[in-house]
């Protein structure tokens, strides 16, 4: 959004440090011009803020329809930095390994502290950040993910602006027999932040978690579900203010529309659960 020059331009030196072949870089600008990066980045102004999965998903379309023109597309957040210069190397070589890895989620780090937030490891056990494993869901800000997924299932949400989008997508691939690997190994270094920190937090969270159901559970889980969250935020003692705020997003995800429902196979239910994280958590 222009608001972070330096980051921007840092993180994209870490992009050009990367051992092996050149990685293609382009950069979209939300409801901003692009200024201040190399010559070989190519850009896109777009001249509104789309939203994070908005914005990503023009961004695949950079690289060809649905990004075929390239296998695999890593997708960063402007304001972090690529830790060490194999990781590249290392997307290649896990992609190449394995044919049914459709994405992988880096670990993000604190700069300064080297630590982990819970909240960034895709899993419910979360204790070992350390620990790569096979997991339900993956992190926007720092992952990678193979072209074929979105020409099988289709690109992020626009609709959902901010929060879960990445879980519509990973459910998604999931169901179409794609899998996604947390990997330690490849970290991006990201300053430890609050997700409330963003004005629509509270809202955006609680619409897009029933417009994720709606989406994709079959009939007898989006209750369950749903009963679950409401029951974790209301043990989180949320304050009044954000309490009401996501009432509000909860009651807007059963009354706007969410895009098709495509219920996931019981089978794929049954992948989630035995790959630690049923969903309905």
């Amino acid at each position: 959004m222009g608001n972070r020059p330096d980051d921007l331009r840092a993180l994209i030196d870490s992009v050009a440090a990367q051992e092996g072949d050149p990685v293609e870089v382009v950069v979209v600008g939300q409801g901003t011009p692009v200024t201040g990066v190399p010559d070989w980045v190519r850009t896109v102004d777009l001249p509104e803020n789309l939203g994070i999965p908005g914005g990503r998903n023009v961004g695949i379309e950079a690289f060809g329809p649905g990004g075929t023109d390239v296998d695999v597309l890593l997708f960063l957040d402007d304001d972090g930095l690529l830790a060490h210069r194999d990781t590249v190397e290392l997307v290649r070589q896990a992609f190449t390994a394995d044919p049914r890895l459709g994405i992988i989620s880096f670990r993000i780090a604190d700069p300064e502290t080297g630590a982990t937030q819970r909240r960034h490891v895709p899993r419910l056990r979360s204790a070992d950040p350390m620990r790569s494993s096979r997991v339900t869901t993956f992190l926007g800000g720092a992952n990678a993910v193979r072209t074929k997924v979105f020409a099988e299932v289709g690109g992020l949400p626009d609709e959902f602006f901010y929060a879960h989008e990445e879980t519509d997508l990973a459910w998604r691939a999931l169901d179409a027999d794609w899998m996604i690997d947390y990997r330690s190994d490849m970290v991006l270094l990201h300053p430890t932040t609050a997700p409330s920190r963003h004005a629509s937090y509270h809202f955006n969270v609680a619409r897009n978690r029933v417009w994720l159901a709606r989406r994709n559970l079959p009939a007898p889980l989006v209750p369950v579900y749903l009963g679950v969250w409401l029951l974790l935020t209301l043990a989180r003692r949320p304050s009044p203010s954000a309490l009401k705020a996501w009432l509000g997003g909860f009651r807007a995800g059963w009354t706007t529309p969410c895009g098709p429902r495509r219920p996931m196979r019981w089978r794929t239910v049954w992948r989630l659960t035995r790959l630690g994280r049923p969903p309905v958590v």
